[in-house]
């Protein structure tokens, strides 16, 4: 027993000494990474520091846990764990200034409206490439299969879960211009509403509750919670 406690202490103690940066706490199952634009998937091991420009990735049956740092002296570190079937971009589970969220929201919205989706609406220009093969012999998904999008639509929901608005509403953003199709769904537009309300960004929310209104097969319980949404939002 005494041997585990020891264990604990240096690793949290690794944690802290981190610099700041993002520590892999646990691991369990099939849990990899993608570091910076390499095409090749790595397993995760507790005690792995990770990169702004690193992406993770769970399988169906795993887990891992990751120590972000406080944003301020005045906040505690967070712990966020990633369920299975989610894929996370490190760059993404940090805080956004209010400025620095209006601009690549700014900037989100004109990709969007430059963006010209093919006749089938799943395709992504010049996206194509399949990063390459892991260390298990699993080939990675190619990025403009939908499935990718779904894993990545996933890890918003984490983003949301641990208080990370902006990025989140940011991601689904970006996972919605690249594979229209989850944009047409009420509860991934839902989420994005959600975390732009959030994120104190009443304007944009009620813009977003607006344009939900224009999705196909909405229930009547869902044009009500809509309507009672941005009814609140306009008070």
């Amino acid at each position: 027993m005494k041997t585990v406690a020891i264990a604990m202490l240096i690793f949290l103690g690794m944690a802290t000494l981190s610099g700041g940066q993002i520590v892999v706490q646990k691991v369990q199952g099939d849990v990899q990474l993608r570091q910076g634009v390499t095409e090749v998937w790595h397993r995760v091991a507790p005690g792995d520091i990770l990169k702004p420009d690193d992406t993770m990735k769970t399988g169906p049956k795993g887990t891992a846990v990751i120590l972000v740092p406080a944003a301020s002296p005045q906040k505690s570190s967070k712990r966020v764990t990633l369920p299975p079937d989610v894929m996370v971009d490190i760059s993404d589970v940090r805080e956004l200034s209010q400025e620095e969220l209006m601009l690549k929201l700014a900037m989100e919205k004109v990709r969007s409206s430059s963006y010209q989706p093919t006749n089938d609406g799943l395709n992504i220009p010049n996206a194509s490439v399949v990063h390459g093969t892991n260390k298990s012999g699993e080939t990675a998904l190619p990025e403009n299969e939908i499935a990718v999008g779904i894993l990545q639509l996933n890890g918003t929901r984490v983003l949301f879960e641990n208080g990370f608005y902006p990025t989140c509403a940011l991601k689904a953003m970006e996972v919605f211009r690249l594979f229209p199709a989850l944009g047409e769904r009420f509860g991934n537009r839902l989420l994005v509403a959600e975390a732009l309300e959030r994120a104190r960004l009443k304007g944009e929310a009620l813009n977003e509750y607006g344009a939900m209104l224009k999705l196909s097969g909405l229930t009547p319980a869902q044009e009500s919670l809509l309507h009672e949404r941005m009814g609140q939002l306009r008070k």
